[in-house]
């Protein structure tokens, strides 16, 4: 008997994992429905026994581990584990040791008088918080003995899972808008993964990915349809109380785009809330471009209303965010709230944190940093509490806006160089 279950977000009806997994079943077979252009509907969300886990030991196991290795607790996993041989049966040892995250994940910054902290996971394998689901989901279609995973992306979740999949020798096939960044398309292509250009939007190219591979029974990888991308970033909770000994910051600002790893946050934190490790859940703050802002819109009314979506920061463009439903909840059981910056400001963001902490973030991450600063100015932050900052994506990743900043002249002679030098002593 698994020691997981399926549980539909909006009538919770309950699967067991088999029926699921062996039929490829993403959403709710009762309620769930995947409409173009539309938050899906019936995600489901994994559950486990948690009343199998010794709370007492589970804590000490965690707070005396190393962030980045979320495989160390397969009691939280859903992936089948041996314990009497203490492994993942089909899964290499070395090749898993290879995707590990970045082990210090938390960096303290400097702002004015406020306790701010930043968790960088732009030093992943693949340099993004993706590899979290991608890990997972590539360990799962291992052990059901599939080949062929597909993925609908911005460009992160896509040469995410295709850097893994090269890594665990499995095959990638990623669909991506015509708009994506040119480092993005890049880097996904030099994975080898087969890459398909849509004539559209993110939404275009989602939407696109899920009729072909429901045709050609590929593992579907994306975001919030498989149930297993939300229990992947999950980790990030837990990395997080790891890294703060138990004392999880007041609030945590996340740039959202789909609501995935809000989304993710919110179930890990709710996970060990009831496992009583933690007294009270951080306040999860949605971080939006004001040109791309449904989610914004939908916690503030309650509505879906579908616009046209364009932002400098790609990641976290979205119509039609397919886990709309679950980040308006993440926000208001946590009490957080939801906050939109314009791209003026998320690049002067962005500036900001690579300059002056050293840190190189694409629009995206520099949004959460927008947002905390306009939070403390509408008077939402209080100075003696504890800040962190969501830093989901390498710089590298999107040169498009570091393109915008001025290029040094060319030195023609070094004698001008040289008098300038003095000059400006």
């Amino acid at each position: 008997m698994s020691h997981y279950f399926y549980k539909c977000s909006n009538c919770n009806k309950e699967y067991p994992a088999y029926l699921i997994e062996k039929e490829l079943i993403y959403l709710c077979p009762g309620c769930g429905k995947a409409e173009k252009n539309q938050p899906l509907k019936g995600v489901l969300l994994i559950r486990y026994d948690y009343s199998r886990l010794q709370r007492d030991t589970f804590r000490v196991r965690l707070l005396n581990s190393s962030p980045g290795k979320i495989w160390n607790f397969p009691e939280i996993l859903p992936l089948e584990f041996d314990y009497s041989r203490n492994k993942f049966p089909l899964i290499d040892e070395n090749r898993l040791e290879s995707v590990s995250l970045n082990s210090s994940p938390v960096i303290q910054l400097n702002y004015k008088n406020f306790n701010l902290f930043a968790f960088d996971d732009t030093r992943n394998p693949t340099f993004s918080y993706k590899d979290r689901a991608s890990i997972l989901v590539a360990l799962k279609a291992i052990q059901l003995g599939i080949k062929n995973i597909s993925a609908a992306s911005t460009g992160n979740a896509g040469s995410s899972i295709a850097g893994i999949c090269a890594r665990f020798g499995l095959q990638s096939r990623i669909f991506v808008p015509k708009t994506i960044p040119e480092s993005k398309r890049i880097q996904i292509q030099s994975y080898g993964a087969n890459l398909f250009v849509v004539d559209g939007t993110y939404d275009d190219a989602f939407d696109l990915c899920l009729e072909v591979s429901t045709k050609n029974k590929w593992f579907n990888r994306n975001t919030a349809y498989n149930p297993l991308t939300i229990e992947g970033k999950k980790s990030g909770a837990y990395d997080i109380f790891i890294s703060f000994k138990g004392n999880v910051p007041d609030n945590i600002f996340v740039p959202v785009g789909d609501g995935v790893i809000i989304g993710g946050l919110y179930k890990g934190f709710l996970e060990l809330f009831e496992l009583n490790l933690i007294e009270r859940l951080p306040k999860l703050i949605a971080v939006q471009s004001s040109t791309s802002n449904a989610v914004v819109r939908f916690y503030k009314s309650k509505k879906f209303e579908l616009q046209p979506a364009q932002t400098i920061a790609d990641s976290i463009c979205a119509a039609s965010p397919r886990n709309l439903f679950m980040a308006e909840e993440a926000i208001s059981k946590s009490n957080g709230f939801a906050i939109d910056v314009c791209d003026e400001e998320i690049l002067s963001a962005q500036k900001v944190v690579i300059q002056e902490y050293g840190i190189f973030v694409e629009p995206s991450s520099a949004s959460a940093f927008a947002g905390f600063k306009k939070a403390i100015d509408e008077g939402f932050i209080e100075e003696k509490e504890k800040n962190l900052l969501m830093f989901t994506g390498n710089g590298l990743k999107d040169l498009n806006s570091l393109k915008l900043w001025n290029k040094p002249p060319v030195i023609k002679k070094y004698e001008e160089l040289l008098n300038e030098l003095v000059e400006n002593k």
